[in-house]
């Protein structure tokens, strides 16, 4: 629609000198001659002019738009003095998407340009999209900020590949008796002289308990009930042969535990060879493992085999049979439950003299606070009881006092008759071995001494009759008639 002019409107006002505002100048309302300039430094639109038949249309923001711009490709212009360009009008080519709507997504070489429109405006980047995220854009202006920079997820390091297990010993067994026919033995378990001679040097012992525990039961309890306990005490013994017994003994006391699946599953294998060889049914012994690092193994009470991990895990199964063959030598000759049994009827004896020590000690430092005339009387006070028991009861003292002595030789001959009950079975030349390695493990002890200036102290004298294992060089050397015919 075109507005006539009106005769009245006076001429058009000068053209100021000011150059004109950046931006290309927005094109004339239809009808009209010339464009009405804007006011210099306003940012709203100038005033109509007077006598004007019609207003001219509406700006943006009032009830009804005002008419798009006929052919117009490009949106137009801002308006001096405002800070961002103003809404396109309706009618002109698509804008891109208000803020409220999902931003498109970027792509390669840059933002596609939409049909009927110039260059498309430029938009902040769009932020990198982290793997795995959607991106999302806050409501209203965008930001004139940049994007943080894109950090990369860090990429745990890979784990460290663990190390191989080492490899296990060596299974150099020769298992002759795998699935075939088992002999078995008459005698399962017997008492050789070895084993005699420990019960017989324990009698003195023995008799020392059997009066402690008399005094103390009869004294304190009674002779009805003091009686009770003397034959309780006496029948006690048998629980060396009851199982569950010795399995608390060696768990509790020798620090045994029952073998793991793959500990049982080497151990069992070798036990049953070593077994089968002597004669001997496998069930009748307990097997049980200590943890140490040492090589090393125990027969204990009447059915109680243990082994070290050390043995179990680092030497060869021919070693490790020797080693079992050993201990079950103790067993067969009844070493390990005529041991453990004189040790337990001699345990009263063994607490009261520990006890009397005690209180001999306590009077003695007692005595010496005061002078050393008290400290004499009591050394002489101790002298002329020690005195008194050898003449009232020498058949007694005599024995407890060599009794020590004794158990360690007969310790020391037991150690080398399982070592016969080895070789009988074909494991000299393995036992043999672990001998030299506890050698050479002593030997390199020795040297480190001596590298550091130290001298290991050697038992001497007394302290030699009291061990109860004979030196590695005599145990080779009673193996030696055994490696020499081949066995």
């Amino acid at each position: 629609m075109s507005y006539p002019p009106d005769p009245a409107a006076p001429e058009p006002g000068p053209v100021y000198p000011d150059p004109p505002y950046p931006g290309p100048p927005a094109p004339p309302y239809p009808g009209t001659a010339t464009p009405s300039p804007p006011y210099p430094g306003s940012a709203t639109p100038s005033p109509p002019y007077p006598g004007s038949a019609a207003p001219p249309p509406p700006y943006p923001g009032s009830a009804t738009p005002p008419p798009p711009y006929p052919g117009s490709a490009t949106p137009p212009p801002p308006y001096p003095g405002s800070a961002a360009p103003s809404p396109p009008y309706p009618g002109s080519a698509a804008p891109p998407p208000y803020p409220e709507t999902p931003a498109p997504p970027s792509y390669p070489g840059g933002a596609p340009q939409y049909p009927g429109a110039g260059a498309a405006p430029s938009y902040p980047a769009a932020p990198p999209v982290y793997p795995g995220a959607t991106p999302t854009y806050p409501s209203g202006p965008q930001p004139t900020a940049t994007a943080p920079p894109y950090i990369p997820p860090q990429t745990p390091p890979a784990p460290t590949p663990a190390a191989p297990p080492e490899a296990p010993a060596p299974d150099d067994l020769d298992y002759r008796h795998a699935g075939s026919r088992i002999h078995v033995a008459a005698h399962q378990r017997g008492a050789d002289a070895t084993a005699i001679g420990q019960l017989a040097v324990q009698v003195p012992g023995f008799l020392v308990s059997l009066a402690v525990v008399a005094s103390f039961a009869v004294g304190i309890l009674g002779t009805a009930i003091g009686w009770l306990v003397i034959l309780a005490w006496l029948a006690s013994g048998a629980l060396v042969f009851h199982r569950p017994t010795e399995l608390a003994f060696a768990r509790h006391v020798m620090k045994l535990r029952a073998p793991l699946a793959e500990e049982r599953a080497r151990l069992e294998p070798i036990w049953r060879e070593v077994t089968a060889r002597a004669g001997i049914e496998a069930h009748t012994y307990e097997l049980m493992v200590e943890n140490s690092t040492d090589l090393n193994a125990v027969a204990a009470a009447g059915h109680v085999v243990g082994v070290t991990t050390y043995a179990l895990n680092e030497i060869p199964s021919s070693n490790l049979a020797a080693v079992l063959a050993h201990e079950l030598g103790h067993h067969t000759g009844g070493h390990a439950w005529t041991g453990l049994l004189g040790y337990w009827y001699s345990l009263p004896g063994r607490i009261a003299w520990a006890f009397m020590r005690g209180i001999a000690r306590i009077a003695i430092r007692v005595a010496s606070v005061f002078s050393l005339a008290a400290t004499g009387m009591v050394y002489l006070f101790i002298g002329m009881f020690v005195i008194g028991g050898f003449v009232a009861a020498w058949y007694i003292t005599v024995p407890l006092v060599v009794a020590p002595y004794l158990l360690a030789y007969v310790g020391r001959q037991g150690e080398l008759r399982a070592d016969r009950q080895a070789a009988d079975l074909g494991f000299a030349p393995q036992l043999a071995q672990v001998l030299h390695h506890f050698q050479a493990q002593e030997d390199a002890v020795k040297a480190q001494a001596a590298a550091q200036g130290r001298q290991l102290k050697e038992p001497g004298g007394l302290a030699k009759l009291l061990t109860t294992h004979p030196d590695n060089y005599t145990r080779l050397q009673a193996l030696e008639p055994y490696l020499q015919l081949g066995r």
